[in-house]
């Protein structure tokens, strides 16, 4: 189902400037975030209605886009799902192999995915299109799009702009990256051919900066 891209000839350099960023801070970020979801409830209750959801439409495995070192693939492997996790990262590949040996881990671009059409029952993008330029995520959405079956359930997380309908541009502290109005993100979902099924925004914890959105839809076109 997926096909290597290891080749960055052709990379955009916000894309390179992304992927260099985090393989440099791939250790640090593993140490910081093994146990995050531990005292994240709301996350996990997020996480276990998206699992759910895809098993409740029985059409294929699940992809963890910008799995970083795999502690959301992890996660979801252990409430039973079939997950297999994608990064932008080759650092964050290898430490995730090392993490989650028995999990599959590939190298590759919420761009430009390596995965066949109607392939996927469900996709994962936690924190994972905020350093995408706003301009382009219509794309990716599309890209998601064309590559999950029909019913198939897609899983948004990301930081939230202060303003009611904007993107924000923020200081991410790894790479430059994008806050969104909720309510924006789920526009574009729906021009991609999905349904909103739930919107969950909650207050920044106490090391967040930012409240943090989720958006669970599915493909209905």
């Amino acid at each position: 189902m997926l096909d290597s891209t290891e080749d960055f000839a052709d990379e955009r350099p916000d894309v390179a400037a992304t992927r260099a960023a985090y393989d440099d801070i791939a250790e640090l970020y593993t140490e910081l975030f093994r146990n995050h979801l531990a005292g994240a409830v709301l996350d996990r209750a997020i996480l276990g209605a998206f699992v759910e959801s895809v098993a409740g439409n029985g059409s294929g495995p699940i992809a963890d886009l910008g799995c970083g070192p795999g502690r959301i693939t992890g996660h979801l492997a252990s409430s039973g799902a079939r997950v297999f996790g994608l990064d932008l990262s080759p650092r964050m590949v290898e430490l995730a192999r090392a993490e989650h040996p028995q999990l599959f881990f590939a190298q590759g671009s919420v761009e430009e995915l390596p995965i066949g059409d109607s392939a996927l029952g469900g996709i994962v993008a936690w924190y994972s299109l905020i350093h995408t330029p706003p301009e382009r995520v219509p794309h990716v959405l599309n890209e998601f799009h064309r590559v999950l079956a029909s019913k198939g359930h897609v899983l948004l997380a990301f930081q939230t702009a202060d303003l009611p309908d904007a993107v924000e541009a923020f200081d991410h502290k790894v790479t430059r990256a994008y806050r969104w109005a909720p309510k924006r993100l789920a526009r574009l979902l729906d021009a991609a051919g999905f349904a909103m099924i739930a919107r969950m925004v909650r207050e920044p914890g106490p090391d967040e900066r930012f409240g943090q959105a989720y958006l669970l839809a599915s493909k209905v076109r």
